[in-house]
């Protein structure tokens, strides 16, 4: 097992670290009408200007988002960092802060060039952006048996997830008016795929007997790259061949797929507008797709790691205990199932619907609410967000917003400077809270959105 999720550790970090690592832009910045990038979230939502933007700056967005933070696994220990298998560390001040299911998300959205124009009786866009996103899902048990060791007769360790994507997007968008009241827009994506990942520790039990011990495991990874392929090693106990790391020789385009994002806005007078849109709506086909699996129920009985209490004995405790630690790569077996060749997957879809209201009195001043949902199997999460919005002068909007969704509550922010020459937007639709030296957040969830454009 310790092989298995090391090696899906390592894929996922690949593919985060290759292309940067899919968030869509600043949620707080939904209804803020100097935001140049609203039809990223909407297609139908039209700017009142042209831009192109800066290379690389234009539009980047930066988030995670889960139920375990970073504080859970790392701790201060006598003014030091050290992670919650430090010694000092009981088992209960660590355990209380793990759930029985614990996610996290990675994202990133990093455009590399974006032009916006007024042109075939509407609104284009054209963009190339570098996209992906990095999800795990790991059961507490999993804690509870690396902090406590051994100390209970079975542990169920099942429903290990992991995901991970990274792909280059080249997006034409078109929004038009179709009436007083409604606006209808949609953007064609093109996608040139990079690296993907899917991992399932389906069933991973572990039964501790007197004189044995008896593995039970189901585990499936599928990886798809340019040049990948797993290395392999000879268990000794059972003469099988066992997956223990990969090779990754080169990067290129590993495939390609299509997706759309479609988008109404309904203004129904002066004070209320509506709107709805479905984003990221399509499939990749992945070549290359290396399989490890322990080809179905796998169960697997030793006798290797049989304990004494007397710590004379050549299998005291504390010698079996650092075996275990280094045998356990070859009690479960991934065989290396060859290339399969193709296979179809999404991307992740994202529907958001929304609600916004002009003051009469001072149509500065518009409030908001937002519903975004996203819609990726395993790990999917809802959004709903209210917010309000002041456009205090031709140069400068603000926008401050509060949510409560899959992982509790969030507070955002964004200030758009847009005086004539430029457009310069910082937002965050969740506060990362305190950091390390590292400038890494210890909280769960945090984003950071960031876009400097020329109008014209």
């Amino acid at each position: 097992m310790k092989s298995t999720i090391k090696l899906i550790i390592v894929l996922s970090a690949w593919i985060l670290s290759t292309t940067l690592a899919t968030a869509q832009s600043s949620q707080t910045g939904y209804f803020t009408d100097s935001n140049l990038y609203r039809h990223t979230m909407n297609p139908a939502m039209g700017n009142a200007t042209n831009y192109f933007s800066f290379p690389i700056m234009g539009n980047s967005n930066f988030s995670f988002r889960g139920n375990l933070a970073l504080r859970d696994v790392f701790y201060q220990v006598n003014g030091r960092t050290a992670t919650f298998m430090h010694p000092n560390l009981t088992s209960y001040e660590v355990l209380k802060n793990i759930k029985d299911n614990n996610k996290l998300g990675l994202n990133a959205d990093l455009q590399i060039f974006s032009i916006g124009f007024n042109k075939f009786d509407g609104y284009n866009t054209v963009s190339i952006n570098l996209r992906g996103n990095t999800h795990l899902r790991v059961p507490g048990e999993l804690f509870r048996l690396a902090k406590e060791e051994i100390t209970n007769k079975t542990y169920d360790i099942n429903n290990f997830n992991a995901h991970a994507h990274a792909y280059m997007e080249i997006a034409l968008g078109h929004s038009r008016q179709i009436n007083e009241e409604l606006r209808l827009g949609a953007t064609m994506k093109i996608l040139l795929a990079g690296g993907n990942i899917d991992a399932q520790l389906k069933k991973a039990q572990l039964t501790l007997n007197e004189n044995e011990w008896t593995i039970t495991s189901d585990a499936e990874v599928e990886a798809s790259a340019n040049g990948f392929s797993y290395k392999t090693k000879i268990n000794e106990d059972t003469n099988n061949s066992y997956v223990d790391g990969v090779d990754i020789d080169r990067i290129g385009i590993n495939g390609g797929g299509l997706a759309v994002d479609l988008g109404a806005v309904y203004q129904l007078d002066d004070t209320w507008s509506f709107s709805a849109s479905i984003i990221d709506l399509g499939f990749i086909n992945w070549k290359n797709n290396m399989v490890a699996s322990t080809n179905g129920l796998k169960t697997f009985t030793t006798d290797e790691y049989i304990f004494s209490l007397d710590d004379d004995k050549d299998n005291n405790v504390d010698d079996e205990l650092d075996r275990l630690k280094n045998g356990l790569s070859s009690l479960y077996e991934l065989e290396d199932m060859g290339n399969r060749g193709s296979t179809l997957k999404g991307i992740g879809t994202t529907i958001n619907l929304g609600a916004s209201y002009i003051l009469p009195s001072y149509q500065q001043l518009k409030f908001g609410l937002l519903n975004s949902n996203h819609i990726q199997k395993n790990f999917s999460w809802s959004d709903l967000r209210a917010s309000a919005n002041w456009t205090y002068s031709d140069y400068l909007s603000t926008s401050l917003s509060l949510a409560y969704g899959t992982y509790g509550g969030s507070m955002g922010w964004m200030v758009n400077f847009h005086p004539k020459w430029f457009n310069l937007y910082i937002a965050m639709d969740k506060f990362t809270g305190k950091l390390t030296k590292q400038y890494i957040p210890l909280s769960g969830t945090g984003s950071f959105h960031i876009g400097l454009n020329i109008p014209f």
